[in-house]
């Protein structure tokens, strides 16, 4: 009882904390100490015999040393590899001239609502160049906003168009697929366009169809709006693009992917190495263009302060929140909960609402609900196995509502970056995207649901 009673307390507090933006990585390791010490004080083991260090109240930071050893040498060094990578492809231009040349169609469309599933959907697509919610979003309202001004759209539709665009995309590049197809066992494609993508690519278009009923029917509620000028202090562009052909090089490793993994499948090819092999080819290109070995070599530098920004963002939070689930473990927590829906009927639906509802609730409160999902994804298929659960039905629906959840949080950096850029209070984006981004959370429950059941 004792360790229930310590569990949720430190639970509570975490969710809390996090609620309150205390920086999560640092929660999260705290709670999975203070677990982890709980656990050793109640004579519960922290570590097997193997790898104890002799001392129970050394063992648990010989656990952090061991979830480091262990993320840095798969997903992370994964993760911190296609942080490198984009960062590069910011820094050269390349990132900004795929979303020109992407973007340059729309401007012969005239009628404004139709605008609106188009931007959406192919927002969603350029998210697998510029991965980042925020950034993707300066990006589409200095390229995009001018052009939908003119067709006489709202700045409210327009910009919530552009806050719902980098969202449940699937994608191998994504740092989130990347430690959801380890953690469940799956390859990599395999995980994104066999099971991500049969639920997120038909919530995708909901969502669209959704947004064009939605903006027209605010648009028409709240009367005529005059669209806001933007804020040009917001946005820091970059007016001297290369050539129109550094547009491929960000969707490069994704081309070589599906290639590797589709047509040529006798090579065992990794998405470490495709994105050390793009990074060449970009590198000698910008050689050849720039005429300067010794310039290139310094800019080649972003791509290790890439890395770091990667590690510091999300390699650290999933070791934190590692530990964190290494603590409910070693404090018997996990076994607990085993016991008590293995039996229960429908104990698959009742743990999807229970993962991707806590996701929801965090994230709205706190603007993100990815340290959520990185903790309780490390436990999910050792609850599933146990219980005679497909793994999949859990964690993608919790996986999907952490990502969509941001855009409905009044404290997300998507929402504050918009509203600020086109001078509107952040409810009042929100207002315009809560709708689509319900409708999609709901869709990706049920089909998931459905499918995987």
């Amino acid at each position: 009882m004792i360790e229930i009673i310590i569990s949720l307390v430190v639970l509570v507090l975490t969710g809390y904390l996090i609620a309150k933006n205390y920086d999560a990585k640092v929660v999260l390791l705290a709670a999975g100490l203070v677990l982890l010490f709980s656990a050793a004080l109640l004579g519960h083991p922290i570590l097997s015999d193997k790898l104890a260090t002799g001392s129970v109240w050394l063992d648990p930071f010989k656990q952090i040393e061991e979830i480091f050893v262990k993320q840095l040498g798969s997903a992370g060094l994964t993760i911190m590899v296609l942080f490198g990578f984009s960062s590069y492809m910011s820094h050269i231009g390349a990132n900004d001239v795929a979303v020109h040349l992407m973007t340059k169609p729309l401007r012969r469309i005239k009628s404004k609502y139709i605008l609106v599933p188009i931007i959406f959907l192919l927002g969603n697509l350029l998210s697998l160049v510029v991965p980042s919610a925020s950034s993707l979003a300066v990006l589409l309202m200095a390229t995009l906003y001018p052009v939908l001004k003119k067709t006489g759209m709202s700045s409210l539709t327009a910009g919530a168009v552009i806050a719902t665009t980098a969202t449940i995309m699937p994608t191998p590049l994504g740092a989130d697929n990347v430690v959801a197809a380890q953690k469940l066992g799956y390859n990599l494609v395999d995980y994104v366009f066999s099971y991500h993508a049969k639920i997120s690519i038909p919530v995708l278009l909901i969502m669209a169809v959704t947004h064009y009923f939605w903006q027209k029917y605010m648009d028409k509620k709240q009367g005529a709006i005059e669209p806001a000028e933007i804020n040009d202090d917001k946005l820091n562009l970059n007016e001297n693009l290369p050539p129109a052909y550094y547009g491929i090089f960000p969707i490069l490793p994704l081309i070589l992917v599906l290639v590797f993994n589709l047509a040529i499948k006798g090579i065992n090819f990794g998405l470490v190495g495709i994105s050390l092999l793009c990074m060449t080819i970009t590198v000698i290109v910008e050689v050849i263009r720039s005429r300067s070995f010794k310039e290139t070599s310094k800019q080649f530098g972003i791509f290790f302060k890439g890395m770091g920004t990667g590690f510091a963002q999300v390699v650290s939070l999933i070791v934190a929140a590692s530990l964190l689930v290494e603590g409910l473990k070693s404090i018997g927590i996990i076994d607990m909960l085993i016991d008590s829906v293995k039996h229960v009927e429908s104990a698959g639906s009742i743990l999807m609402l229970i993962f991707s509802g806590v996701a929801a609730l965090i994230g709205f409160i706190s603007g993100s609900g990815l340290a959520v999902f990185y903790s309780f994804i490390n436990i999910i298929p050792e609850i599933t196995e146990k219980i005679g659960v497909n793994s999949i039905m859990v964690a993608l629906p919790m996986q999907l509502t952490s990502n969509l959840i941001r855009s409905v949080s009044p404290v997300a950096a998507v929402i504050i970056v918009v509203a600020s850029i086109v001078n509107v209070n952040p409810i009042q984006v929100v207002k315009r995207t809560s709708v689509p981004i319900i409708i999609g959370i709901i869709g990706c429950m049920l089909l998931s649901f459905f499918m995987f059941a």
